[in-house]
Parts: C-alpha cells; sequence; structure tokens
C-alpha cells in the first residue's frame, strides 16, 4: 500500500480542536483539504504527522502551539489612538479589520481594547499560543 511522503500531494479530511474541545475548523461538508506534504502550506505539527500515512488511515494528531501558529507576540499588539479609526467603522471587541504595516503590506488585526482614547489592535494569529488538535483522515496520495 502506498505511504505518504514528502513532496506528495495529498487530500485530509480533518476537524480541527482546542484543548476545551470546541472545533476551530472542519473540512465537513467540504471538499478535503488539498496540499504538498512538506511544501509549508499547512501548519508545521500538522504537516509531520502525514508521512506514512496510506489512503484510508485516520489518527489524532496533537500540535503543540509551537508547532501551529507559534506562541502569543506581545509586539504584535498595539494600541492607536482612536482618532485613527475611521467614525464610520462600529467598533467592538474581537472586530477584525485590515491594518497597513510600515512597508506597506496588508496586516489583518483584531480589537482587543477599546477605551474613550484608544484602540488596541492585536496582529497575532487568532490560534497564535493555543495548543491545537486535528482528526484527520486520509482521503487520497498523488505523487
Amino acid at each position: 500500500m502506498t505511504q505518504v511522503k514528502t513532496g506528495d500531494t495529498v487530500r485530509i479530511h480533518y476537524t480541527g480542536t482546542l484543548l476545551d474541545g470546541s472545533t476551530f475548523d472542519s473540512s465537513e461538508g467540504r471538499d478535503p483539504l488539498e496540499f504538498q506534504v512538506g511544501s509549508g502550506q499547512i501548519i508545521p505539527g500538522l504537516d509531520a504527522a502525514l508521512p506514512g500515512m496510506a489512503v484510508g488511515d485516520k489518527k489524532t494528531v496533537n500540535v503543540p502551539c509551537d508547532q501551529a501558529y507559534g506562541p502569543i507576540q506581545p509586539g504584535m499588539r498595539q494600541a492607536v489612538p482612536r482618532s485613527n479609526i475611521p467614525a464610520e467603522i462600529p467598533l467592538e471587541v474581537g472586530l477584525q479589520l485590515q491594518a497597513q504595516s510600515s512597508e506597506g503590506q496588508t496586516v489583518p488585526v483584531t480589537v482587543v481594547e477599546i477605551s474613550d482614547d484608544e484602540v488596541t489592535l492585536d496582529g497575532n494569529h487568532p490560534l497564535a499560543g493555543q495548543d491545537l488538535t486535528f482528526a484527520i483522515e486520509l482521503v487520497s496520495i498523488a505523487e
């Protein structure tokens, strides 16, 4: 039976959960996720779990945060004057916005605090600092 190796294009069904058991993402009801193993297209901890699997294999993979979206980086949080946010944007904690970095790149940020004078934006990935669990099923392998 053919087993996954680095460089293969695979398709998997998956359900990703947090330590409390809540689901943060799943391919249920969608096409399987397709990617090339070892290419950096998915988080490292999940990528590393695939070599050796055969079509039809299922497994549960525990991925520590440093092999997922990394630890929370305090430097990715920034307080900006509230006057810098356009008045037509209805601010609330949890709102996701697009900011522009000093290099001109668009960066997704999340509103994490609001005061009368400032809005604190967080540029960390929403799953940064979290250990993740994936239930995966290998659907296909294409060399």
